[in-house]
C-alpha cells in the first residue's frame, strides 16, 4: 500500500514539474519576444520621430495600419503572459499551501483575462478612432 503511496506521489511530482518546466518555457520564449517587440516599439514611437513623442494624431495614423495593431496587441498579450508567469513563480518559490497556490492561480488568470480584453478594447477603440 504504501509503495503505490509513493508511486502516486511521484508521478504527481512528476506531472507538476514537467508543467512548472512548460511554464517556465512559455515565460523564457515570451521574455524573447518582448525584447524584440519592445525594441521595435521604441525605434517605431520614439528614435524614428522627430521630438522623440508622437502626438495623439500620429498615434492614430500609426495604429490605424493593421500591421502595427497585431503587433501591440501581441505586445499587450505578451506583457501580461510574462508578467503574470512571473508573479506565479515567486509565489510558488515561497512554496503556499495546495488551496492558497489555487486560488493564486486564479486570480492571476482572471486578472491576465481583464488586463488582455481591456488591452485589446484600448487598441480596437484606438484604432477605430484612427477611422
Amino acid at each position: 500500500m504504501q509503495s503505490s503511496m509513493s508511486r502516486r506521489s511521484l508521478e504527481q511530482m512528476a506531472a507538476q514539474r514537467d508543467r512548472s518546466g512548460s511554464l517556465w518555457l512559455i515565460q523564457a520564449v515570451s521574455g524573447l519576444l518582448l525584447v524584440a517587440i519592445l525594441g521595435l516599439h521604441m525605434i517605431a514611437h520614439h528614435f524614428i520621430v522627430e521630438g522623440g513623442l508622437r502626438n495623439y494624431q500620429q498615434v492614430l495614423d500609426y495604429v490605424s495600419n493593421p500591421l502595427v495593431f497585431v503587433i501591440e496587441v501581441l505586445f499587450v498579450i505578451l506583457g501580461t503572459v510574462h508578467a503574470l508567469l512571473g508573479v506565479k513563480a515567486i509565489v510558488t518559490d515561497i512554496r503556499p499551501s495546495a488551496g492558497t497556490l489555487r486560488a493564486v492561480n486564479w486570480v492571476l488568470g482572471l486578472v491576465g483575462v481583464v488586463a488582455i480584453v481591456y488591452g485589446i478594447y484600448l487598441a480596437i477603440a484606438l484604432q477605430q478612432a484612427a477611422g
